[in-house]
């Protein structure tokens, strides 16, 4: 009788362990239910529509790949931008967003599911979520256990940093980035565990594809070698290490060297040289490993000692040479940039310009990560107690992604995943460690261990408690900055009225329609880059710079024409052939985002190139102020961008104009225009188009311009 109730509980164990596999699938599929629901408040409060900027290029470029196919698209001259040099779309994309979104849409057409290609791609990144939460299930799980597993799913699948770059809308490479990212590193960490060619050439096609998708691969094909590297200076050095390493490396960089964009890059730029580097280490320590057999220890200590000294020296003098006569490029600003905050404001201030390229605050990081930056060093902590190759990985990944996300507010997007796998394995320890073991041993194996008191139990069920508890205030803080902060496209503004009402201002989209509608198909639009793919986008009409940002020169020279006095941009305008001029002036509704509020990085760019002609110091008042009132310099007061911000705006509101963005009062003088005409300023005064008049209709202003006066005459 003694013997029936260890049988019985065996039985209960047993028929739990059965069913644990279809309960992992089934909370994983509830996972991604709710990673993706969660990211479809912009499609339920506004429409189905594509955000942002880069974005609208992507949705371009993959309409124009559905419609004419993949080779055309590698031979695509867009003639729309970047007038009038133009671009080859084919040789200076990723196309892999593009790819993935027009084979999802032949997919679902010859199953006879008539989608459309806009909504394939403002779906595709929360569609991709549920696989990112699987995805890092999977690595997580390789690093620690399957409990950790499912709460890192469940973490990457609401945290803000990711989901910011996720949305319904956010068409663009991230959204699918950080998927391929975790898969990647999964099977290198199965590869490494197994010595498996096979996972070691499914990682290197997984890193193929995210060459094809992502310019932050570079981020994949340092941190591998990386590993490795630490792995062998440890003396973890295995065959299974080598064959894993090797097999990606070989594998991984003959593909990634077939997109055109990508070319001999990985074996002629400096942020592929670790990965080379580290494969020829691993030769040297393969061959070391060879003759270990036939050598006495000490002279085999020795000869191990010269071959690794000897190697690093090759390698950095053949660096340093190769570098030095020009066949390996050397590192670029961006890359300087990550190790030097105040870099590119000195040196390429057109990088300092992006808002997403400035150094992260505190409160960002706890705005976008909330709990998970109390896990984030508790899971780092254990992972330290153990230690095993995987758990390397994740130390060596979380300490070079915390820096970089420190450095650059867009890299908050790679620290997120760790931070999340980081605190899944807290999460998992943190149950075991309070009996949550022994209600499901099979998840996480724990020795037995006596029946806790009943004051012990208590205590274990508060800890417990609390636990869950500041998940589910994660869940609602994670839930209101999606729908608050990251749910809102950049072409449709929301505010508030006095009553607490929504209001809705359309503006951007009604300027661009307006183009559509009312300029000559073969317009040429000027604007700041920032517009230039919307513009393309929505209008279809050509434009002289946008967000590709390829040609700084090009940029400058628009950033002349709207610092310059009218009479000088004129000139300039002419010789570009534009009809059109638009800006963005948020002073009556309170929009911080307009031009003027960027017009410093314009100046600052334009003097870059034409230091004689643009001077930021011209800009400043005597007492080093940054005015726009009356109290502005005459510089400023001249200058193209400060007139068709301010034309008519004191006079419309009858001389009580103030300008809510920067909280002064408008200019009180009238400003007059002479070679432009005023076409549309939207019902928000956000957008203002301005014409460029032909010579035939200038009068006065074509001879001032010119240099003679029509009296002299």
């Amino acid at each position: 009788m003694s013997a029936s109730p260890p049988a019985a509980s065996a039985g209960g164990v047993s028929t739990l362990t059965k069913t644990l596999p279809l309960l992992r699938v089934s909370i994983l599929l509830l996972i991604a239910a709710i990673g993706f629901s969660s990211r479809l408040f912009s499609v339920i409060r506004f429409e189905s529509i594509i955000h942002e900027f880069d974005p609208w290029f992507n949705y371009r470029s993959t309409q124009y790949m559905a419609k004419h196919g993949l080779y055309a698209f590698w031979n695509w001259f867009d003639e729309r931008s970047w007038y009038p040099l133009g671009r080859v779309v084919g040789g200076t994309v990723y196309p892999g967003l593009m790819v993935t979104a027009t084979a999802m849409h032949r997919v679902l057409h010859a199953l006879n599911y008539p989608v459309s290609i806009r909504d394939i791609c403002v779906m595709i990144a929360p569609m991709f979520s549920g696989l990112t939460a699987l995805a890092t299930y999977l690595f997580t799980r390789e690093v620690c256990n399957a409990t950790a597993g499912l709460f890192a799913a469940l973490f990457i699948a609401v945290a803000p940093g990711y989901i910011s770059r996720s949305v319904a809308g956010a068409y663009d490479y991230e959204g699918i980035a950080i998927f391929i990212l975790m898969l990647c590193f999964y099977l290198w960490l199965r590869a490494v565990r197994t010595g498996s060619a096979l996972f070691a050439v499914s990682a290197a096609l997984v890193y193929f594809y995210m060459v094809a998708t992502w310019g932050g691969y570079v981020f994949i094909i340092n941190m591998v070698p990386l590993h490795a590297c630490v792995l062998t200076l440890m003396g973890r050095f295995t065959n299974r290490l080598y064959v894993a390493y090797c097999t990606f490396y070989a594998v991984g960089t003959l593909a990634a060297m077939q997109i055109p964009f990508v070319g001999f890059q990985p074996t002629s730029t400096s942020e592929h040289m670790a990965s080379l580097g580290t494969f020829g280490l691993m030769q040297v320590m393969a061959f070391a490993q060879l003759v270990r057999g036939y050598l006495p220890a000490d002279q085999f200590r020795a000869l191990l000692r010269l071959l690794v000294v000897g190697g690093v020296a090759v390698l950095v003098t053949v660096f340093v040479g190769l570098t030095t006569v020009g066949l390996i490029s050397p590192w670029n600003g961006r890359f300087y940039s990550l190790w030097d905050t105040g870099y590119a404001k000195k040196h390429i201030p057109i990088i300092a310009s992006v808002s997403e390229h400035q150094p992260t605050a505190w409160s960002s990081l706890f705005f976008d990560l909330q709990l998970l930056m109390v896990l984030f060093p508790a899971g780092i902590y254990f992972c330290f107690s153990r230690l095993r190759d995987s758990e390397l990985f994740v130390v060596i990944y979380a300490l070079f992604a915390s820096y970089f996300a420190g450095v650059m507010v867009r890299l908050v997007l790679t620290l997120t995943p760790v931070v999340c796998v980081s605190g899944g394995i807290a999460m998992a320890h943190l149950l075991r460690a309070y009996g949550a073991a022994r209600v499901r041993p099979s998840l996480d194996p724990a020795p037995a261990t006596p029946a806790p008191s009943r004051r012990g139990g208590l205590a274990q069920l508060a800890v417990l408690g609390s636990l869950f508890g500041v998940i589910v205030v994660f869940m609602f803080h994670s839930t209101w900055v999606t729908s608050e902060a990251y749910s809102s496209p950049s072409v449709v503004l929301a505010s508030r009225r006095p009553d607490g009402s929504n209001l809705i201002i359309d503006d951007f989209r009604d300027a661009y329609y307006w183009l559509r509608k009312n300029t000559a198909p073969d317009a040429k639009i000027l604007s700041w880059w920032d517009y230039g793919y919307q513009i393309t986008g929505f209008s279809n009409r050509t434009v002289l710079v946008d967000n590709n940002t390829w040609n700084n020169t090009h940029i400058a020279t628009v950033g002349k024409v709207l610092a310059s006095n009218e009479d000088t941009a004129y000139g300039v305008l002419r010789q570009l052939d534009v009809d059109y001029v638009l800006v963005v002036f948020g002073g009556l509704v309170g929009y911080s985002g307009d031009d003027l509020n960027k017009f410093l990085w314009m100046i600052r760019i334009a003097q870059g190139v034409y230091p004689q002609e643009v001077q930021e110091s011209s800009f400043f008042t005597s007492n080093g102020e940054y005015r726009t009132d009356d109290n502005a310099t005459p510089t400023m007061r001249d200058s193209l961008m400060y007139k068709l911000s301010y034309y008519r705006f004191n006079e419309a509101l009858q001389g009580q104009a103030t300008d809510r963005v920067r909280n002064s009062r408008a200019p009180s003088k009238p400003i007059q225009l002479d070679t432009l005409d005023e076409a549309m300023t939207s019902s928000h005064w956000i957008v203002r188009i301005y014409q460029v008049k032909q010579p035939d209709n200038l009068g006065r202003s074509l001879h001032k311009a010119a240099g003679f006066d029509r009296k002299q005459k």
